[in-house]
């Protein structure tokens, strides 16, 4: 018992925290009770936390809600709207590519004649991205020599710069990626990503959203992307857009 355990070293040491004479008394006969008010007062302040711990949670939760609506709106706003040289511009001096095993710089003049891009966010832990990765790149290596104003820039989400450079080895990534220590300078990219991954944005030059695995909030994938994106060609060759340019 605490009882047979206070001597006067610690009975002294309870004086100094406040402990009353009564106090000590009942400890050592062993009677010490907590009074009926005390309790109830006590229960009425773990009440009152529990109260306000669910009200802070409320509000968090409200106040997530918010940011995320607030995400949507700019993600809305860069859908309809862009401004000149905007992708090129972001990447400028953030850029690596995969060179016999090994990423290295970018000149930013290899983005000069592009006109169309697609954002790819992606990771090599994301099963999902290692099934489309070999889809894209298959694409990419079959319509580049014939769209060369068309670019891909690998966005990664991966947990590492390792993670990221595997991925684009065990992948055979052909195009251009913002390099991993790089990734936050890069906030007018990243705001073009969903809610998931694999995602695949196409944007023009000036940064407008032409197409989106997200679609009006609706995930679709980054294959109904590909599909759009030849529709886009498509409009693009025609005679009567080649007349009018």
């Amino acid at each position: 018992h605490f009882a047979d355990q206070l001597d006067e070293g610690k009975r002294n040491q309870l004086i100094k925290a406040g402990a009353t004479t009564e106090l000590l008394d009942a400890i050592e006969r062993g009677t010490f009770s907590v009074p009926k008010n005390e309790l109830e007062k006590s229960r009425r302040k773990m009440d009152e936390q529990a109260a306000e711990r669910a009200l802070m949670a409320e509000r968090a939760k409200r106040n997530d809600t918010l940011y995320q609506n607030q995400l949507l709106k700019q993600r809305a706003r860069v859908i309809a709207h862009g401004s000149a040289d905007a992708i090129a511009g972001a990447a400028k001096g953030n850029l690596v590519r995969l060179q016999n095993g090994n990423l290295v710089s970018c000149y930013d003049e290899e983005l000069a004649p592009k006109q169309i891009y697609g954002l790819y966010f992606s990771a090599h832990w994301c099963g999902p991205c290692r099934k489309f990765t070999p889809q894209l790149v298959a694409y990419y290596n079959q319509i580049t020599h014939d769209h060369p104003e068309f670019e891909i820039i690998f966005v990664s989400a991966d947990k590492s710069a390792d993670g990221m450079a595997t991925y684009m080895r065990e992948s055979g990534m052909p195009w251009p990626a913002i390099e991993y220590g790089k990734l936050a300078n890069v906030p007018a990219l990243q705001k073009y990503a969903g809610r998931g991954i694999p995602d695949l944005v196409i944007v023009d030059a000036s940064g407008k959203v032409l197409a989106d695995s997200f679609a009006g909030g609706k995930y679709v994938g980054p294959g109904k992307v590909l599909d759009d994106l030849n529709a886009i060609f498509a409009r693009a060759s025609s005679p009567q857009v080649a007349a009018n340019r």
